[in-house]
């Protein structure tokens, strides 16, 4: 098998259409048909099901993809390397997050930076971020946790405290801050199993021994200040993620060090790559550069 075969697979694959690999390897339809059909036949393999003008990867074709895309990814970074040896005056940055609020100010930064350089963002849960990086369908992350893995190399940027928003009727609406104690049997709505936030909340409340009423788990941050606005409880937040409005007050916690963390991650195998690196280089950490769970 020549690298030209497997790259022509892998562009059908990527475009949906021998057409559409033609025209983004800049060749000929028959050219690409040529090599795919010698894979195919070489091994007396099904790499798709052609479907009029459109194909769909076989089960096969699947796994194959798997293993070609990390193949084209590195040819990239190469390609990048070698083509602009200079400053990064172009190019394209793929960004996974845990949501909008931790990696704006970053975004900026880089964006100021390198303006030649496209910014795509996907957002997802903490291991939709992890996977992104590990089948390189995303160069960094942005994680509001720290992920102890040696694959990953991890740096924290930003420290936000933990704060309680309730409805304007509430009787803590009136004060500024309020102690963890006073949580002893107050109707909450708490984020699901997993959350980064709940995480911390959890675990100030056991060290501290107070018992709130869990009244709701939800997973939607928009849902929980609905629900929170609708006076069915009070829930626990990062402040970054705190968004206000009518109906809606927050109060700081007084006696509890209560903090999220977000976190830049890639791929350590990739930390060196130019654009990877200069986007870490934007970053101001709190502490220095590590690799996750050392």
């Amino acid at each position: 098998m020549r690298l030209t075969q497997l790259r022509s697979f892998y562009a059908v694959a990527r475009m949906g259409s021998f057409t559409g690999a033609a025209e983004h390897l800049h060749v000929s339809q028959p050219t690409i048909t040529t090599q795919v059909k010698f894979l195919e036949e070489r091994y007396g393999v099904e790499l798709f099901h052609r479907r009029g003008r459109s194909v769909k990867l076989t089960e096969l074709g699947e796994q194959l993809m798997q293993l070609a895309q990390p193949i084209f990814s590195l040819e990239a970074d190469a390609v990048l390397l070698l083509d602009d040896a200079g400053e990064l005056r172009s190019g394209h940055l793929r960004v996974a997050a845990v949501g909008p609020y931790h990696v704006t100010k970053v975004l900026v930064n880089f964006n100021q930076q390198f303006p030649g350089i496209k910014v795509s963002v996907t957002t997802g849960n903490s291991q939709d971020v992890l996977d992104r990086l590990l089948d390189y369908s995303a160069d960094v992350g942005v994680l509001a946790q720290l992920v102890r893995d040696d694959r990953f190399v991890s740096v924290p940027f930003s420290r936000h405290p933990i704060v309680i928003f309730t409805p304007s009727s509430h009787r803590f609406a009136r004060r500024r801050s309020i102690r963890l104690a006073e949580l002893q049997g107050e109707r909450m709505i708490f984020r699901e199993q997993g959350s980064t936030t709940r995480k911390a909340f959890d675990s100030a409340l056991e060290k501290a021994k107070v018992k709130p009423e869990v009244v709701m788990e939800i997973a939607s941050r928009e849902v929980i200040r609905e629900a929170v606005i609708q006076g069915i409880g009070i829930a626990a937040v990062s402040a970054v993620e705190y968004v206000p409005g009518p109906g809606l007050h927050m109060v700081q916690i007084s006696d509890a060090e209560l903090y999220t963390y977000a976190h830049v991650v890639c791929l350590a195998e990739r930390r060196e790559m130019r654009m990877i690196r200069a986007f870490f280089d934007t970053i101001v950490p709190d502490v220095q550069v590590r690799k996750s769970g050392r």
